[in-house]
C-alpha cells in the first residue's frame, strides 16, 4: 500500500504565523484545537496520535511552492524568532539563542525554513518532497 500524500501549499507562507496557519490546515483539519507556533509543537504532531496522522504510518509530505516558503522563513525570519526569544529570558536559553543569531550574521546558520524540514526529517516515516 502506497504511503498516505499530503500537500502543504507554500504559496500562503509569508512568514512563521502563516506556516503554522498552513500546517493547521493540512495536519489538523478536523481538530478543535490548533497547533502552536513551535518547532517541538511541529516534532510532537509529527509523531501521530492525532491530526491526521495516526502513528508512525509512512506518510509523503508533497510541499508545494517550497520556494515561497523558504523565501519567507529565510534569514530575516529566523532572525525575528530569535530576537524573540531573546525577549523572553525566562523562558529561552538566551546564550543559544545569541549563537544562532551570530551563525545567521555570518552566513552559516539554519533557517527556519531549514529547521522546519529537520523537524520533519526526524521522522522516518515521512518523506517530504519539495515541489
Amino acid at each position: 500500500m502506497p504511503p498516505r500524500t499530503l500537500e502543504i501549499d507554500g504559496s500562503v507562507v509569508r512568514g512563521i504565523p502563516s506556516l503554522y496557519a498552513e500546517l493547521n490546515r493540512v495536519f489538523m483539519p478536523d481538530e478543535e484545537w490548533t497547533l502552536g507556533e513551535s518547532l517541538d509543537a511541529l516534532d510532537d504532531l509529527l509523531y501521530g496520535g492525532f491530526g491526521v496522522l495516526h502513528g508512525a504510518e509512512p506518510v509523503r509530505v508533497v510541499w508545494r511552492h517550497a520556494d515561497v516558503a523558504r523565501r519567507a522563513l529565510g534569514v530575516a525570519a529566523t532572525k525575528e524568532y530569535y530576537r524573540a526569544k531573546l525577549g523572553r529570558p525566562e523562558v529561552y536559553s538566551q546564550d543559544a539563542a545569541r549563537r544562532a543569531l551570530e551563525a545567521l550574521d555570518v552566513g552559516e546558520g539554519e533557517t527556519y525554513f531549514e529547521l522546519v524540514l529537520r523537524v520533519f526529517g526526524e521522522h522516518r516515516n515521512i518523506e517530504v518532497v519539495l515541489d
